[in-house]
């Protein structure tokens, strides 16, 4: 059995076509949101920006959402194989022990400890994010407004309801209510156009950077927004997940390929979406996009028949140990992704592409 299939959209298949995929062709690499299920994700990444496109040159653009904006920070990092490593063993050993007389942890203390693990990993080497020569990051962020401009007990959930409401009738009116604010490398244009949803563009700081990376991650009622990001408009910023959730964006390049790890073949365009199928479908905004993602098939031989998810915190209660084991096997087996995808390279197969 196979573990990897490769999707491409129609402009992508005929490139690869005509010139292979080659590390020179890749101008822009995406990083969905969807927490824990990004960790199969880590050998390709470890093989994609430790191995193959350090043998290119050319500029390359990181769009990363939630977990997605890590993975991708940490290909920034002057040593990015351990950076890797490290996030991955750091992801599975995560653990959210209840305090004595709680039913769950609050929102305050999950952020709290969410934000010691940023500082911890990141700590003096965010100028090595900001003023690497090659990757542009870009760290997307959902900036509330109106009712969620502020957080509060009250006017979040209203505001969300509101927000799902508007999703439902049109993608496009969510931005009455949140708006995607994409926090980039200084100097760095954005790879993607804008008119599909209301957007600003910021820049990166040493001042902002593991704010802007932990507003990325903050799920709305699991984490608390970041408020007040220096260098931002004012406001609560949540998981830029919700506004973009796949990426699913109207990539700009006329040349070369945007280079999708994802866990899925689907590239859903925000959270809201996930249950509306009729937008999961490709688009024109998808056409130089090459998808790596795992086979549904082998999907189901993985601990419990799945990938990684967030439940698990739920299905595993206080044997955190099992997770992490369930976790680490899984993590494990994404291997076989990393190594098809090096011999699909080798080799220059070209009927093993399927239609995004």
């Amino acid at each position: 059995m196979r573990a990897l299939r490769i999707y491409a959209g129609p402009a992508a298949r005929e490139h690869i076509a005509r010139h292979g995929l080659r590390p020179e062709d890749v101008r822009t690499v995406p990083g969905a949101a969807g927490g824990p299920k990004g960790l199969i994700l880590g050998p390709l990444d470890r093989f994609l920006f430790c191995d193959w496109l350090p043998t290119s040159t050319q500029p390359v653009d990181l769009v990363g959402a939630s977990i997605g904006a890590w993975r991708l920070a940490n290909a920034c990092l002057q040593n990015p194989r351990a950076a890797f490593e490290d996030f991955e063993h750091g992801y599975i050993h995560q653990r959210f022990d209840v305090p004595a007389g709680q039913k769950r942890m609050s929102p305050e203390q999950v952020s709290a400890q969410f934000g010691a693990d940023l500082r911890r990993f990141f700590g003096p080497r965010k100028a090595e994010v900001l003023g690497h020569d090659r990757y542009r990051l870009h760290v997307i962020t959902a900036r509330g407004r109106h009712l969620l401009g502020r957080e509060g007990p009250a006017r979040t959930p209203v505001g969300y309801l509101g927000a799902f409401v508007a999703n439902g009738i049109r993608r496009k009116s969510l931005g009455a209510w949140l708006e995607r604010v994409v926090f980039s490398t200084p100097g760095a244009a954005l790879p993607f156009d804008t008119r599909d949803f209301r957007t600003r563009q910021v820049d990166l700081s040493e001042a902002n950077f593991e704010l802007a990376l932990q507003a990325s991650c903050s799920i709305p009622f699991m984490l608390q927004a970041v408020h007040d990001i220096p260098g931002a408009p004012k406001g609560a910023y949540w998981d830029g997940g919700i506004t973009d959730y796949h990426l699913h964006l109207d990539y700009r390049q006329r040349e070369g390929i945007v280079l999708y790890p994802h866990f899925q073949q689907a590239v859903v365009p925000g959270w809201l979406d996930k249950g509306l199928r009729w937008r999961h479908g490709a688009t024109p905004f998808l056409n130089r996009m090459v998808v790596l993602a795992p086979d549904p098939e082998w999907v189901a031989r993985l601990p419990n028949g799945k990938l990684p998810d967030r439940n698990d915190f739920i299905r595993y209660a206080n044997d955190a140990q099992a997770r992490m084991n369930a976790w680490t096997t899984a993590a494990k087996e994404a291997e076989r992704l990393a190594d098809e995808f090096a011999e699909w390279l080798q080799t220059g197969a070209r009927t093993e592409l399927m239609p995004l």
